[in-house]
């Protein structure tokens, strides 16, 4: 058996797809990249999911025979399908303000207690339980998760992967099965709702035309197929003793557990429970992330952001500061106005230029990452001794550095494709490459790049800055 697994890995603002190598060690190697984001059509947000998947393609072509597929990608957003297995429309983006309001409405009738009790699940408003209930389901008879979407194009096969189910609103946290109480109540077919699959199970052989297509064939099969699943089984911890910061365009921080925490204070905080690799609990909270410097960049495209990283370290610290977390801040747009706007509603004089606007997201994104990675601790029991910062936000060393000093805890940066590295090793256990979850994480430990920030700095001005925002 060959050694060699893809890693299709779709994320909010890029995809790619990447080749790893376990014949000795583990190195990893990106054949294809290549961009995403938002299409606007009749005032509507979507994704461009066919485009996404000719993509896909191309990547499977240049990467080359492998013993299996996996797939990943963000969370919440799906497909849905007719009986003949034909997509009724582009899936719509979570950033889309059609849920405006369901939220709410849902706490009206069924209970936000009774919601949380049941799925675990913080309130954003763009859970897949709310955009189902501000969809037409007319004529669908499937909804499919993005992942799974991707995958039943490549073999046929319908399923839900466990991980990115959990992230729907509608599956029980406690036994890891679709809450079809819940869906009855909420007025949802219950028929749409997939069989579900766990991570390293099989999803199936490519379509005829599909291996015809790059080349040649192999398995398909479920991984973390949320792409903060598969980012945590990567992180290269020892023992249980850390949180981790899934750093992005979001970033998920938090703690991985072994039960829920279901308590009215953990509700009260908005933390999540979303199902992780081995029947482990991802304990987290949904931060900005780095959509806001994104977002910023977007606004000045002729900015180079090494320039403005370095200057933004010479911008005197806290002089301004925002809750990154601020509903004004999810949409795309004119993100430095919002930002000055938001400092003027808190009081505070707006960045005078963009290297200070930078200072001003990257220390709000330390104090999201502090709050975030305090509150886990407290409202969990879980002690903390270290940060695992994975993802493409630990190449940014001011930002690891802020996330230090801010937390008071080491920051251990990288690797920064931790989700192609869940996503493979998922595939390689499956094997019989490697045995368990410990493994895994040492593997990433022993073969990946990986960076360690102590923290420094006075402490109370962290604290000093927190209390203007939170």
């Amino acid at each position: 058996m060959s050694s060699r697994f893809a890693a299709v890995d779709l994320g909010a603002s890029s995809g790619r797809v990447m080749l790893a190598d376990l014949s000795d060690g583990l190195t990893l190697t990106e054949v294809h990249r290549f961009p995403n984001g938002p299409v606007r059509a009749a005032d509507r947000l979507y994704w461009d999911v066919l485009g996404l998947y000719r993509e896909i393609l191309a990547g499977l072509r240049a990467a080359g025979p492998v013993s299996s597929v996996g797939v990943d990608s963000w969370a919440v957003d799906y497909g849905l399908l007719d009986e003949s297995g034909a997509l009724l429309g582009n899936p719509v983006h979570y950033r889309d303000d059609r849920t405006r309001g369901v939220a709410e409405q849902v706490a009206a009738t069924v209970g936000a207690e009774t919601l949380y009790d049941v799925s675990g699940l913080q309130v954003l408003p763009f859970n897949t339980v709310y955009q189902l209930l501000a969809d037409r389901l007319d004529g669908a008879a499937a909804m499919v998760l993005i992942p799974d979407l991707i995958g039943y194009w490549l073999t046929g096969e319908l399923g839900a992967e466990v991980t990115n189910a959990s992230t729907t609103g509608l599956l029980d946290v406690r036994t890891r099965s679709w809450a079809l109480p819940l869906i009855e109540r909420l007025g949802l077919p219950s028929g749409i709702f997939p069989s579900l699959r766990q991570p390293g199970e099989a999803v199936g052989g490519m379509r005829r035309h599909v291996a015809a297509e790059i080349g040649w064939s192999a398995p398909v099969r479920a991984v973390g197929s949320h792409d903060t699943a598969s980012a945590v089984a990567a992180v290269p911890a020892t023992g249980s003793s850390f949180a981790y910061i899934s750093c992005g365009t979001w970033s998920l921080a938090g703690v991985e557990l072994p039960e829920p925490v279901l308590t009215p204070e953990s509700r009260a905080a908005n933390f999540t429970n979303e199902a992780g690799i081995d029947g482990t609990v991802r304990y987290l909270r949904n931060v900005m992330g780095l959509w806001l410097l994104q977002e910023c960049l977007r606004a000045w495209p002729s900015s180079d952001l090494g320039e403005l990283l370095a200057a933004a370290e010479r911008e005197r610290p806290f002089a301004a500061v925002v809750n990154p977390d601020e509903p004004v801040f999810l949409p795309p747009g004119d993100m430095p106005a919002r930002i000055a706007a938001e400092c003027r509603r808190t009081g505070q004089r707006p960045p005078a230029s963009p290297a200070a606007y930078v200072r001003c997201v990257l220390e709000s994104l330390a104090l999201g990452h502090r709050r975030a990675v305090r509150q886990a601790m407290e409202l969990s029991g879980r002690k903390v001794e270290v940060v695992h910062l994975v993802g493409g936000g630990s190449r940014n060393e001011l930002l690891c550095r802020l996330t230090a000093d801010a937390c008071g805890l080491p920051v251990v940066a990288g690797p920064a494709e931790a989700t192609a590295l869940g996503n493979v090793l998922v595939q390689a256990r499956a094997a019989g490459l490697v045995s368990d979850l410990a493994e895994m994480r040492a593997l990433v430990a022993a073969t990946q790049p990986l960076r360690r920030y102590e923290p420094s700095g006075d402490p109370g001005a962290w604290d000093d800055a927190a209390s203007r925002v939170f």
